[in-house]
């Protein structure tokens, strides 16, 4: 199984001014390339050479595992970005929000830390536990939500990669800059899908 580097689902320069097409071009084009890359070089000849990259996440170590979580978390960024984004959620999302966090100024306010006190590089991240509450969580490097149970629902790259070229050292800016992107259609189908999963489980008594 060949991993292919995903189509971005925006043109290059569809997020400015927020993101530029510069910052896509070697964000995109070059990182998350070359990680799609470095995963079909070391899974050739090996136990993952035919996994999906779920799969090798939750199995794999070392630069595999690295290069593995990098491309899925960077995916998954991509999807949650959009030109037409911002605003607040709505649905079962928002309510869900309200229940853990009382506001969605609150729950932003604490993400935004967050992502600011993040020491080096990695994600911020809102998740959904299995019963449904949400948490807000950072992972360093190539760190995911995959790999603790957790159902990712919205990230936020927090490497110097993502924002240098356009904020510089200032990734609050960066950051504030982020919720004017977020695709919350994306966010609430994540939450969706898992109170589905959910659901279905719990039908089933597992």
């Amino acid at each position: 199984m060949k991993h292919e580097l995903p189509t971005l689902p925006y043109e290059m320069d569809a997020l400015e001014p927020h993101i530029s097409r510069e910052t896509l071009e070697y964000h995109y084009g070059k990182h998350h390339a070359r990680y799609v890359n470095t995963v079909n070089e070391l899974i050739k000849g090996t136990k993952f050479e035919n996994q999906p990259l779920e799969e090798i996440i939750t199995r794999a170590s070392g630069a595999l595992f690295d290069n593995a979580a990098q491309t899925w978390n960077h995916t998954f960024y991509w999807n949650c970005l959009n030109p037409d984004g911002g605003g607040s959620p709505s649905g079962n999302l928002a309510k869900a929000i309200k229940a853990t966090y009382k506001t969605f100024d609150t729950f932003r306010t604490e993400f935004s830390r967050a992502a600011g006190a993040l020491f080096g590089s990695g994600w911020c991240w809102l998740v959904r536990n299995d019963d449904g509450s949400l948490a807000i969580e950072t992972t360093s490097n190539a760190g995911t939500p995959l790999t603790n149970g957790r159902q990712p629902l919205l990230t936020c790259d927090v490497w110097e990669h993502a924002y240098y070229i356009d904020y510089r050292n200032k990734r609050p800016d960066y950051i504030d800059a982020f919720w004017k992107l977020v695709h919350w259609p994306f966010v609430e189908q994540n939450y969706d899908a898992g109170m589905e999963t959910a659901q279905r489980l719990a039908a089933a008594g597992r």
